[in-house]
């Protein structure tokens, strides 16, 4: 199936007018876009703990709850916009809708912050009684967030498939996901530092308006580049062959398994497409019968396909077997992004009653701290490519396997939890005598977070994109983002837990717990630890072993 969708498109790029486009003209067109909409992005994200408990007088962990949801799901909604992509509309048309729907989202979030009327009154000084926001403010403020996450989530990973299918060769394309990553970066740092100081500095008017303003020039750039862009027309979603594997096993579920060869079918839906795979394997053996030829699948002449969801061919069979084979190792990148999303939520609120002056006329901004571990990440990816990963395969005489960097991954995350606990335990102490701590205390968690995803994040997708079936690389991406989506989910759900059966979140983290939270999460992150050694031990490579062998340590990271 996956040779014979690769010979239609070489069928529609040849024949289409617009194969003459695309190449390093679109560079420009296609990083503006994306600066503009992670400026944007972050812009709005990184602060939204604190634009609700300053401006909504929502409860501090109400507020970590809400963003926590909020993440959760523009990570959940790229694998949507992949799969619209893929299979109606094409990564362009997606990519102006969604950048539209994003700047309407964010000029009704400046709107909020304009009038009066649409956010609850301020608190009173010393007092704990508040307004809440009425029914009608809060309507306005979800279908603002509502719009921005749409946005978000339709642009940032389709812009990335959108990019490397302007150029031909693999090389190429890997020099457009490098300045990809750059660009990302640099939006995301602007976003998490410049936007949220605007906002907590001048006013959320302002800040909001720059986050527009970024959104319509990526927006208006993107549009001034389309008559340069290579056009794909969608060829079908490609998790319509795993679909058809699942059903035709399941309607052939009383079949007897055979094992001769001649027993199995070995083609595409067209007969010219055939298959590599001559026998299917013995895992997940109830699954072979979707090959299993019978009187009613084929017609009498046996060259042609009755019914397209009574039989696949042996490679869709094992595309979807190596898809399951990855299952477990996809949970334990989950579980290793839930400790990192609570951590998060909780840094922000540890910063709030911190002591955030740095000299006489700079105060750090809490939802900027963030960006710590975007350039402690940023950083240490480089390192690894250039410095560790070419020192570790000239001492070790082979390179580090990207089940073995996540694996480093996880430990340092491991101890950045411990540290933020330490960390914590003392801050609680400086409460009791008056004195509140620096932030720059929470600096070195933050540091050791990014260094862990320096490690595991590129691996990840390295593992993903790799060993995915072909026809599913282009939207491996998303599927890790929707991953670390559900990680967000369960942190609301840990959070939540913990609120219920313990005193350790009050409203006012100076009277609660917060070290035993981060406790509880080394826990949690050892245990994964340990079942992510057991499914890497298990796991064999499909396609990424015999190329790690030969691969420059320099380009593991690309």
């Amino acid at each position: 199936m996956a040779d014979s969708n690769s010979g239609d498109t070489e069928a529609h790029r040849s024949s289409d007018p617009s194969g003459k486009r695309g190449g390093w003209i679109t560079l420009p067109f296609m990083l503006v876009t994306l600066l503009g909409m992670s400026i944007t992005s972050f812009g709005w994200g990184m602060n939204l703990i604190v634009f609700l408990i300053e401006e909504f007088n929502i409860k501090n962990i109400a507020a970590a709850q809400i963003s926590n949801i909020v993440n959760g799901v523009v990570n959940m909604l790229p694998v949507v916009a992949a799969i619209l992509a893929d299979s109606f509309f094409g990564n362009i048309p997606v990519i102006s809708a969604s950048a539209f729907i994003s700047l309407t989202g964010v000029s009704l979030l400046t709107l909020i912050t304009s009038l009066d009327y649409l956010i609850p009154r301020p608190c009173e000084t010393g007092s704990i009684l508040c307004q809440s926001p009425s029914k009608l403010q809060l309507g306005i403020l979800y279908a603002a967030l509502a719009l921005v996450i749409i946005g978000s989530a339709g642009t940032r990973f389709t812009l990335a498939a959108a990019g490397a299918n302007q150029y031909k060769k693999p090389k190429e394309q890997g020099r457009f996901f490098n300045w990809f990553f750059v660009s990302l970066y640099i939006g995301a740092v602007t976003g998490t530092t410049a936007i949220v100081y605007t906002q907590d500095n001048v006013s959320w008017k302002l800040g909001f308006g720059l986050c527009a303003a970024a959104n319509l020039i990526g927006f208006i750039v993107f549009i001034a580049g389309k008559r340069f862009y290579k056009h794909d027309k969608p060829l079908g979603s490609p998790y319509t062959s795993l679909i058809r594997v699942l059903v035709a096993a399941t309607m052939k579920r009383k079949a007897v398994i055979s094992s001769k060869d001649e027993d199995y079918h070995h083609y595409g839906l067209k007969k010219e497409a055939k298959t590599s795979t001559t026998m299917p394997s013995k895992t997940f053996r109830f699954l072979n019968r979707a090959a299993l030829k019978t009187d009613e699948d084929l017609n009498p002449s046996g060259d042609s396909i009755t019914n397209m969801w009574r039989i696949c061919s042996v490679q869709e069979v094992e595309d979807f077997k190596a898809v399951l084979r990855l299952v477990p190792l996809w949970a334990a990148v989950m579980f290793l992004s839930t400790p990192v999303a609570v951590q998060m939520s909780m840094t922000v609120l540890q910063a709030l009653v911190m002591d955030r002056e740095l000299g006489p006329h700079f105060k750090v901004s809490a939802g900027s701290l963030q960006v710590i571990v975007l350039i402690s990440g940023c950083v240490f990816i480089m390192l690894n490519s250039w410095l560790i990963y070419p020192m570790y395969q000239k001492l070790f005489r082979k390179p580090l396997t990207p089940l073995q960097q996540v694996g480093i991954g996880h430990v340092f995350t491991i101890l950045s939890m411990a540290i933020s606990a330490v960390v914590e335990a003392r801050r609680l102490k400086t409460v009791e005598n008056g004195h509140p701590m620096s932030v720059l205390w929470l600096v070195p968690a933050l540091v050791m977070v990014g260094i862990g995803e320096a490690f595991h994040f590129p691996a990840n997708v390295a593992v993903f994109y790799g060993e995915f079936p072909e026809s599913l690389r282009n939207t491996a991406t998303s599927l890790t983002s929707v991953v670390i989506g559900i990680s967000f989910y369960l942190c609301t759900a840990i959070i939540d837990l913990i609120q219920r059966t313990t005193k350790w979140l009050p409203n006012d983290i100076n009277h609660g717990r917060v070290d035993n939270v981060y406790w509880v999460l080394v826990i949690i992150g050892v245990l994964n630890f340990t079942y992510f050694l057991v499914c890497s031990w298990l796991y064999k490579y499909r396609n990424l072993k015999n190329d790690d062998q030969e691969q420059d340590p320099k380009d593991i990271t690309t």
